[in-house]
């Protein structure tokens, strides 16, 4: 299964595309596809929708999740950085 997700334009927060071509923050609520032809029409016109996100693409989904070879990249994309607290902590020494 596929889903068109994309970062929001106005804040940058990780969106996906429902069937009615709203974005929303629940991948729960994004439209699946069986695969990437029957995703086209829809990723189409995601990429045409520039005043609302930017960067739409396809992913892989295992489930409710982000699956396949990128699964770790749209972990991040929804989690946020990777580097924890170390950086808080650069500043005090």
């Amino acid at each position: 299964m596929r889903a068109i997700t994309a970062n929001r334009l106005t804040d940058g927060h990780v969106v996906y595309r429902r069937a009615d071509g709203i974005w929303k923050p629940s991948l729960i609520e994004a439209e699946r596809f069986a695969d990437d032809r029957a995703a086209e029409p829809a990723l189409d016109a995601a990429l045409r929708d520039i005043l609302t996100v930017v960067g739409p693409y396809l992913i892989e989904l295992d489930g409710e999740r982000p699956g396949g070879r990128k699964h770790v990249r749209e972990a991040i994309r929804l989690k946020g950085p990777t580097t924890g607290t170390s950086l808080l902590y650069a500043q005090e020494r």
